[in-house]
């Protein structure tokens, strides 16, 4: 996860939150997958005034969303978005998530089915230095940002931006708009070809729509 950038109600507030919480249109319907303890939904209530929901995975973070007044909900991004109607909410938000589902390919186009807009923050496995440890080192990186071992890592699937633009072409997904960040969630400050943010950037945010 990347480092810390403030806190809001208590809560620590990541650099890709702050970026979601800019692409949300005020006053909208909005489903958050994989709410953890809540502190992206709040933002969203609290900065954009959405009417927001959630899914948490993990029976400790619905405790903690609830207890904060947050509607969440215990439930699996890979089985249970089904259950949602198409276009039932204005904006899907999933932040630093899809890499931990089983299939990504299914969940997102559940996303794009359930959404009118869908919001994805993921880090990117492509960056420089976990290029440099698995090149010198010969062992899967290890960083501050992706700071777990290959065995105990929640990460099940490991792509790099480049990865995630063709799934979106393959889903005839729209990327609206796409903000690279560094570890720490600081919009890195120029444009470039998306070959550059491959290896630059440790992980990006995505607003996608599909037609």
């Amino acid at each position: 996860m990347s480092e810390i950038s403030q806190t809001f109600d208590g809560l620590a507030v990541r650099g890709d939150h702050r970026v979601v919480a800019n692409l949300v249109p005020e006053n909208t319907r909005v489903l958050d997958i994989g709410s953890s303890d809540g502190t992206l939904l709040a933002l969203l209530a609290h900065e954009r005034g959405v009417d927001g929901r959630g899914i948490e995975i993990f029976q400790d973070g619905v405790n903690k969303c609830v207890a904060r007044g947050l509607s969440v909900i215990q439930g699996d991004a890979d089985t249970d978005l089904s259950d949602y109607p198409d276009k039932s909410f204005d904006v899907v938000v999933m932040s630093q998530t899809l890499q931990a589902t089983r299939d990504p390919k299914n969940v997102m186009n559940e996303l794009l089915r359930i959404g009118s807009q869908v919001i994805i923050s993921i880090p990117n496995f492509a960056h420089w230095r976990n290029r440099m440890q698995l090149l010198f080192k010969g062992r899967m990186p290890v960083t501050k940002y992706l700071a777990y071992e290959w065995y105990d890592t929640p990460n099940i699937h490991f792509c790099s931006l480049r990865d995630f633009v063709e799934l979106c072409r393959e889903l005839d997904a729209t990327v609206e708009k796409a903000v690279a960040l560094s570890g720490k969630g600081n919009e890195i400050p120029f444009t470039a070809p998306w070959w550059v943010w491959n290896i630059i950037a440790e992980q990006a945010v995505f607003q996608l729509r599909r037609p």
